[in-house]
Order: structure tokens, then sequence, then C-alpha cells
């Protein structure tokens, strides 16, 4: 049996999940950005490069989004480490797309936080099927009560 380093390991996982891993340094600019992200946001490694994360987060939630953000490299503490975050986020062409994902808080040998990674899955599918559901239920339980 081939022996694996753990750093070779480490790499061939981040960089062939469909799932976006990001690093983001204290301020928030991308440092790591993998194949699995490429593809779900339409932006090359390249493209983002020591790029604010605002390259995904909405205009209308940037505000919410810096303010949680800050609190947590100010405090070292997360809940999104064992909770999934459900926000929205925009591709490169503009598009929105409904996000999952947990974190994990990266710190240095002396335990000073360096920014925190993202592992990320794009549910825009599966929150459009429970909002038709929900559309669908609400238009039922409408014609319900009007026939009662």
């Amino acid at each position: 049996m081939p022996a694996y380093t753990h750093e070779w390991l480490c790499q061939q996982i981040v960089e062939g999940t469909y799932e976006a891993i990001i690093f983001a340094d204290r301020d928030g600019m991308i440092r790591l950005w993998n194949t699995g992200a490429e593809a779900m946001f339409g932006y090359s490694a390249e493209e983002t490069i020591g790029q604010s994360l605002d390259l995904i987060v909405p205009e209308r939630q940037r505000g919410r989004h810096w303010e949680g953000y800050h609190k947590v490299m100010a405090t070292g503490v997360t809940r999104y480490g064992k909770e999934l975050l459900a926000v929205p986020a925009v591709r490169k062409d503009g598009t929105r797309i409904s996000l999952e994902f947990t974190v994990v808080l990266l710190r240095d040998a002396a335990g000073q936080l360096l920014g925190t990674a993202a592992l990320i899955r794009d549910v825009t599918a599966r929150w459009q099927q429970e909002r038709a559901l929900k559309e669908r239920l609400a238009t039922l339980e409408a014609k319900s009560a009007t026939s009662s």
C-alpha cells in the first residue's frame, strides 16, 4: 500500500470535493478558493484570491454579514462550527443561490485567530422545492377555508 502524506491527502480532499471550501483571513479577504467554489460561484481561484467576501455576499446582506464576521474575529467564538448557517449568496453571473455551511476557525501555533474556513453546500434546488410546497399548501388551505 502506498504511503500518503497527510498534507497530500488534505489537498486531494479539498480540491476534489464538489462542496465549496473557502478560507478568508481576519479581514475577510479570500485566501483559499477550491474547485468546488469555482463551480458553485463561477469565479476562478485567480479571480478571488485577495478579494473580499463581498464577491459572493448579496449587497443587502453585507451589513449583517460583516457584523457577524467581525464579532467572530474579535471573540474567536462561533456556533456555526456545529450548526448549519443558511444564507443567500450571489454567483459571478448575478444569479442568487441558497447556501448552507459550517465554519472552521483557524489559529496559528500561538492560538491567534487567522481567519475562517467555510464548508459550503448549494441547497438552492431543495429550497425552491420547499418554497413551492409551502405555496401549494397555503393555496390549498385558503381554498379549504373559503369552501367551509
